[in-house]
């Protein structure tokens, strides 16, 4: 299993319609393409980071996720959304730690 996160920033204003609608859309686009599991928006509550929110994902396994990466919904999301509304984002992808 992998746990595909990414946190990010918003070039929109705080509690905006741009803001709503963009992570309205990103729930819809993005889980709908096959693969994805446990999709959930967050956000920060903390004020010792810059970033505002949060999407995380479940994949299956490495197949999964190299597929989702490819699928022609993220991409168009990729290029027509996040290139031009996210201000600041940072990835992290997680497997299971087994002592």
């Amino acid at each position: 299993m992998i746990r595909h996160t990414v946190v990010f920033t918003l070039v929109h204003p705080a509690g905006s319609e741009e803001e709503a609608n963009f992570l309205d859309t990103g729930r819809r686009v993005l889980t709908g393409v096959p693969g994805v599991e446990a999709f959930s928006i967050a956000r920060q509550v903390s004020s010792q980071t810059q970033f505002a929110f949060q999407f995380a994902m479940n994949f299956r396994d490495q197949a999964e996720y190299d597929a989702y990466s490819a699928h022609e919904d993220h991409i168009q999301f990729v290029e027509t959304r996040w290139k031009n509304e996210v201000a600041e984002f940072c990835e992290f992808d997680f497997v299971p730690y087994d002592a």
